[in-house]
């Protein structure tokens, strides 16, 4: 396990510095038409930890951690996001998980340049690496297939962050908002649906929150849309606090147990 992860960790590097080099000596810079947002939702040294449950019990952990990457595509700066999840040693017997995830994103645009997912679930591995040449609309995987997209699309770890950056001052209750990704070689458009705004308890501390339901796709783990929900704070961070599901064997829940970083002060009520 230890050479895969230090076998990504080199092919990152490596696909990093050979794509900047290439693409900085380029004499038609295509890189200053791509989109530019103003990101005030969360900056580097930001860190989100999370406990997982599966009913009562106490399953594993999360992380989210934002860095600011020493690499460049072209003259555009990036930050290196890296989520993992892992269940205690004391539920690996029923389903063991170590996850990694990682993506390099535009720190202007808020969308991949780079995404590496090494996933071991329960024996089932995943291991890919998507190279997403977004000034050509394009995506190369580690598998030798390049796929068109549209206009900054999103990987599945970069969506989430994307998310955060959006303005839902105005939002009504069962809006609908979508973003475009690329998961699993193919362009999902994934989409959330606004619920309202909700005080929380959660661990501990009650806070102001968004709510929203995924529009997941019912009838495998979930009976109904509205058995999945994410409670989100309801200030300029917008860090989820919360997300739970209803599934036909059971309820699984995600918590925040600690944040760090946060650009901005947590909607805090007690």
């Amino acid at each position: 396990m230890k050479a895969i992860k230090l076998s990504i960790s080199i092919l990152v590097v490596l696909l990093l510095n050979s794509f900047s080099i290439k693409e900085s000596k380029s004499p038609n810079n295509e890189f200053s038409k791509l989109r530019k947002i103003d990101n005030k939702a969360f900056q580097a040294g930001e860190k989100l930890e999370y406990r997982l449950h599966y009913g009562l019990i106490n399953a594993g952990t999360a992380s989210l951690a934002v860095e600011k990457s020493t690499q460049k595509i072209g003259n555009r700066e990036l930050l290196h996001i890296i989520g993992k999840g892992n269940t205690n040693s004391s539920f690996d017997w029923m389903y063991k998980v170590r996850d990694r995830y990682e993506s390099y994103i535009d720190a202007e645009g808020i969308f991949p340049w780079l995404f590496v997912r090494d996933v071991d679930e329960g024996g089932f591995k995943i291991n890919q690496s998507y190279e997403f040449l977004q000034h050509k609309q394009t995506v190369a995987t580690s598998e030798g297939k390049t796929f068109e997209t549209p206009e900054a699309v999103q990987d599945m770890l970069s969506s989430f962050y994307f998310a955060r950056t959006i303005d839902f001052s105005d939002a009504k209750v069962g809006e609908v908002f979508t973003i475009t990704s690329f998961v699993d070689g193919k362009v999902w458009p994934l989409k959330i649906r606004f619920a309202g705004r909700e005080e929380l308890k959660t661990n501990g501390h009650k806070y102001k929150t968004l709510k929203f339901h995924p529009v997941v796709q019912t009838g495998r783990m979930f009976k109904d849309e509205e058995d999945v929900a994410v409670w989100v704070s309801d200030d300029e961070n917008k860090i989820p606090l919360l997300a739970q599901g209803k599934i036909f064997i059971g309820s699984i829940k995600m918590e925040i147990t600690k944040y760090e970083g946060l650009a901005h002060p947590i909607a805090l009520i007690e």
